[in-house]
């Protein structure tokens, strides 16, 4: 349930990209399913996993309603989804899909035995890549490498905390919780009121 919440998050900013982007179906198609399913794709790649999305293509139809549902809102409701209000809106799903992806990514990966320190890099990574690769592919700069701004980092810190609390036996809706709002806070705190790491000396702002 919280990687399906993911992918229909992310594949939303998918399609609010390719809103803005003025692409056809098709695109919104792409873009949306890429970014749903990019970074848990990465994951399971990594574990020696079958791809979930390729076991259950569920997921893939979820992208492509989300994204068709948007470019038929882009279409009848002009200017509904782009401008300043979906710019908003975009940093601020993009925001939730990394806390819901971060705790996924990082439960996945110690539901199979890994180490917690990789449990974390894998929850970090399952967090971001979908939004490289839809930033990319958009020919856009990849949120996380927008100025400081905490995004992995955010992430990191998210998946971090849901892996010491799997270790305490804690009640899995509490680390879930919990690691999401460690994930969704730190990023909105950089949004809201910019928190960051300081400039490295002499290298002035970005």
């Amino acid at each position: 349930m919280l990687e399906a919440a993911g992918v229909a998050v992310f594949a939303l900013t998918g399609a609010l990209v390719a809103t803005r982007k003025g692409m056809d179906p098709f695109g919104f198609i792409l873009l949306a399913t890429v970014t749903g399913v990019g970074g848990g794709t990465l994951r399971d790649l990594l574990l020696g996993r079958i791809v979930f999305w390729v076991r259950d293509p569920a997921d893939v139809l979820v992208c492509s309603g989300v994204a068709l549902a948007a470019w038929g809102t882009a279409y009848f409701r002009p200017g509904m989804l782009d401008g300043w209000a979906g710019k908003r809106l975009l940093i601020w799903a993009d925001s939730a899909g990394l806390a819901l992806f971060a705790v996924a990514g990082t439960l996945k990966a110690l539901d199979v035995g890994i180490s917690p320190l990789s449990a974390i890099a894998l929850g970090a990574m399952t967090a971001s890549f979908g939004g490289i690769l839809r930033d990319i592919l958009a020919g856009d700069r990849p949120m996380v490498l927008w100025s400081r701004d905490f995004y992995v980092t955010a992430a990191a810190a998210g998946a971090a905390m849901t892996a010491l609390l799997s270790s305490l036996v804690i009640e899995p809706v509490i680390v879930m919780l919990v690691g999401i709002v460690t994930t969704f806070g730190l990023r909105a705190g950089s949004i809201l009121f910019g928190w960051s790491f300081p400039n490295l000396p002499g290298s002035g702002s970005s």
